[in-house]
């Protein structure tokens, strides 16, 4: 079963140079509870494609489903409540609010949901104890190191209950060895949460966590495979 698919996506950009394919004619289908790791090189199109599929821009050609719903049928008002209510984003910059706690952060998304107090404390434990945090709920991001900071934030998207996980170079301002934690958290939360996921990076050891893997070159898909097996 499809949950998320993007069927011919093109998004081009006029700039001083002329017109600019950021992405061109590019489908792609995701299921519930897999994987799916975007790579190539800086400029291939990656962000854009990952901003087209959680509805953060829209294509200038071609559309985006999710489910039965066509986000290009959306007005912004409809599409900011899609957004809300099914996509949890990762940010490679964490995107944590510096004055708020832990949990305050995991909160934010919960708070625009308008879930119920008593709910929305429950979630935010639930969320912090699955990435291994509970006993750091009170602290600041200041206080956190980066891959405490990263799994914050996907504490964040994760409490929101989303359909759709998007995670843009998540581990790209961590260590090795601390990206290749964060990235097996992402991945065994993704197949317990059936929960459908597009990771973008340019980092060759984490293609290796993918169910599928999607290269991009000048916008365009070159190659759709599994990882090769470690080793190999």
């Amino acid at each position: 079963m499809t949950v998320l698919r993007a069927e011919s996506v093109t998004r081009v950009y006029e700039g001083r140079g002329g017109a600019v394919r950021a992405v061109d004619d590019v489908s792609i289908e995701v299921a519930p509870g897999e994987l799916v790791v975007v790579t190539g090189r800086s400029g291939a199109g990656k962000t854009t494609l990952l901003n087209l599929l959680g509805g953060l821009d829209r294509p200038s050609s071609g559309r985006v489903r999710l489910g039965d719903d066509d986000l290009s049928a959306l007005d912004d008002d409809a599409l900011a409540a899609f957004r809300r209510d099914h996509v949890g984003y990762v940010f490679q910059s964490f995107g944590l609010i510096p004055v708020l706690s832990a949990a305050e952060n995991v909160e934010v998304p919960l708070r625009l949901q308008g879930i119920d107090p008593r709910e929305r404390e429950q979630r935010v434990a639930e969320a912090l104890q699955l990435v291994g945090l509970a006993a750091h709920a009170a602290q600041r991001p200041y206080e956190l190191s980066g891959g405490q900071q990263q799994r914050v934030g996907i504490a964040r998207a994760l409490a929101a209950r989303p359909t759709v996980l998007l995670a843009d170079e998540p581990t790209g301002q961590l260590d090795s060895g601390t990206a290749a934690t964060v990235m097996g958290l992402i991945t065994d939360l993704v197949h317990s949460r059936r929960v459908a996921a597009v990771v973008t990076t340019h980092d060759p050891a984490l293609v290796q966590r993918a169910d599928r893997v999607v290269e991009l070159h000048d916008g365009a898909v070159t190659r759709v495979s599994a990882p090769a097996p470690t080793g190999t």
